[in-house]
C-alpha cells in the first residue's frame, strides 16, 4: 500500500470511529482479514480517481476492489462518515477556523448513470436520470453539511432539511452551534414562505430577488459555496454518480467533505509552523 493514500493524520481520526473487527473462527478461520487502513486506501483511491470498484489495482492499493467496496458499505451502515465530519468541524471551531454567523447554500446537479435511489429526471440535462447535491458552507467555504436528492427536486424544498442535516458543532464552551445568523442564497430560494420559516428559526435570509438585474452584491459572499462544489467535485467519484444505493453515495459525499475540512486544518498548522500564524478573520 502506498503511504500517501492514507495519511497519518487522517488515519488517526478515522481509526477510533471504526467498528471492531469480527472475531475469527478457531476452526477453518479462512484468510486473514484485510487491515482497515488498507481498505480505506482502496476507498480513497476510488473516490479520487473515479474508477469502478472492480478496477481497483490490488498491487497498488493492497486489497481487491470487492473488499474496498464491502468495507465502506459496513462503515456507512454504522455512521462512520458523518461522525468523522462532525469531529473535524469540532476541531476547526476549536482552532477558530469556522465563521458560522454567515452561511451560504446552493445545489448542483450530477448525472446518475445507474439510476437507483434518489434519482429523477434532471431539468438541466434534458430529463436524463440525475441526482442533486445540496450544500451549506460557512463564510470561508468550509462544508457543514451535504445532502442527496433526486435531480427533479427543487433546491428550496431541501433548504430546511439541509439546515437540519448540519451537526451540532462543539469545540467551544457553551451550547453547540447548530444554525447561522445569516443565510445567503441565489434566486432559486426566493420564496416568501421559506423566508418566513427562516425568520422563525432566528435566521436572517439574504436571498437574491427574482426579476431584478444581476449585481445584487450578495455574490461577494455567496461565491464560496460554488468554490466548495468545485473542491468536492474534484473527487471524480462524486462528479458523476455511479452508486445505486443512495446511502453509499452519501457516505462518499461526507468523506469528501471531511477531506476538505482536514486540508483546511493542515494548512492552518503549516502556517502556524512557519511562523505566519492564523490569518485575521
Amino acid at each position: 500500500m502506498r503511504a500517501d493514500l492514507v495519511p497519518d493524520d487522517l488515519w488517526e481520526r478515522v481509526a477510533p470511529l471504526l467498528p471492531p473487527a469480527p472475531e475469527r473462527r478457531r476452526r477453518y478461520p479462512g484468510r486473514l482479514r484485510v487491515p482497515d487502513r488498507v481498505a480505506l486506501a482502496g476507498i480513497l483511491f476510488v473516490l479520487r480517481t473515479g474508477v469502478a470498484w472492480r478496477d481497483v489495482p490490488a498491487e497498488t492499493v493492497g486489497c481487491s476492489g470487492v473488499t474496498a467496496w464491502r468495507r465502506p458499505r459496513d462503515w456507512t451502515e454504522v455512521g462512520v462518515w458523518p461522525r468523522l465530519h462532525a469531529a473535524l468541524l469540532t476541531e476547526l471551531r476549536r482552532a477558530g477556523l469556522l465563521a458560522l454567523d454567515d452561511c451560504s447554500v446552493d445545489g448542483s446537479h450530477v448525472r446518475a448513470l445507474k439510476r437507483g435511489d434518489h434519482v429523477g429526471p434532471s431539468p438541466v440535462d434534458r430529463a436524463r436520470p440525475g441526482s442533486e447535491h445540496h450544500l451549506i458552507v460557512d463564510r470561508h467555504g468550509t462544508p457543514l453539511a451535504v445532502t442527496l436528492t433526486g435531480g427533479n427536486r427543487h433546491d428550496v424544498t431541501q433548504l430546511l432539511p439541509l439546515l437540519d442535516a448540519a451537526p451540532p458543532i462543539r469545540g467551544l464552551r457553551g451550547r453547540p452551534r447548530r444554525k447561522p445568523r445569516h443565510l445567503y442564497a441565489d434566486r432559486g430560494y426566493d420564496f416568501d414562505t421559506y423566508r418566513r420559516l427562516l425568520w422563525k428559526r432566528g435566521i436572517k435570509p439574504l436571498i437574491v430577488r427574482r426579476g431584478v438585474s444581476h449585481g445584487s452584491g450578495l455574490g461577494k459572499v455567496r461565491w464560496v459555496v460554488e468554490r466548495t462544489f468545485a473542491w468536492l467535485h474534484r473527487f471524480k467519484r462524486l462528479r458523476t454518480r455511479y452508486e445505486r444505493r443512495a446511502d453509499l453515495h452519501q457516505g462518499l459525499l461526507d468523506l469528501g467533505c471531511s477531506l476538505i475540512c482536514l486540508r483546511r486544518l493542515q494548512r492552518a498548522v503549516d502556517r502556524a509552523g512557519s511562523g505566519d500564524g492564523p490569518r485575521p478573520r
